[in-house]
């Protein structure tokens, strides 16, 4: 049997316009994505992978189309429960990992528990879990300055999966990460999937990475093709 889709876009359009002119970024995609799979969105920048990952991930409003989450129209929620939701189900890595400094490793982690209104004990609870499971046993307590890139993105990984997603979407994870690191995270991925049967959707400009996915798709101009 063929596993259900955790995502699903239909027809999904993002115009913006500037000045007197209409720019198109994402022009009528449709995707899915079945549960578990590894998938990666490859194209030269300016193609539209990040306003498609933003769109899947209800951070933007597409102009046209839909994106189902299960039996859910992600749009047709409310600001407030859209909010919630996402903050329930998805989990979000950036190329720039977008710690807070002033925090150190588990309260970063933590803070993404504590939106969800998970009370704050169980919260670090939550997060130092996390973060052993993504190698940082030793570095728990330490602020965003004193980790290094991967240290880093590990943190930023772990914060993604503190709340117990069904989807990762994760844009450029390992783009500022040297080749040997940028391995390790990815070979951190690939357990979570495995261990998991946790979905990841990752933009890249690696195309070594691309290839060791379970499926590549391109974008050129807005369109996947």
């Amino acid at each position: 049997m063929n596993a259900p889709f955790v995502v699903e876009a239909l027809g999904l359009t993002r115009r913006f316009v500037l000045d007197d002119r209409t720019l198109t970024v994402l022009d009528r995609v449709d995707l899915a994505v079945p549960q578990g799979e590894r998938l990666a969105i490859v194209g030269a920048s300016g193609a539209g992978k990040s306003t498609l990952l933003h769109l899947l991930g209800g951070l933007d409003r597409p102009t046209e189309g839909t994106v189902r989450f299960g039996d859910t129209d992600i749009f047709s929620l409310p600001d407030a429960a859209r909010s919630r939701w996402r903050a329930q189900r998805i989990g979000f890595v950036f190329q720039n990992h977008l710690l807070l400094p002033e925090f150190s490793a588990v309260e970063n982690v933590a803070l993404a528990a504590m939106i969800r209104e998970t009370p704050r004990r169980e919260a670090l609870r939550l997060a130092e879990e996390r973060l052993l499971e993504v190698g940082l046993k030793e570095r728990l307590h330490h602020r965003p300055g004193k980790l290094s890139g991967g240290e880093q993105q590990r943190v930023a990984l772990a914060r993604a999966l503190v709340n117990g997603p069904a989807l990762v979407l994760a844009d450029e994870p390992t783009g500022n990460l040297d080749t040997r690191t940028g391995e390790e995270v990815f070979e951190l991925i690939t357990r979570l999937n495995e261990e998991r049967r946790l979905t990841f959707v990752i933009v890249t400009h690696n195309l070594d990475l691309a290839r060791r996915m379970d499926r590549t798709i391109g974008m050129k101009d807005g369109r996947i093709g």
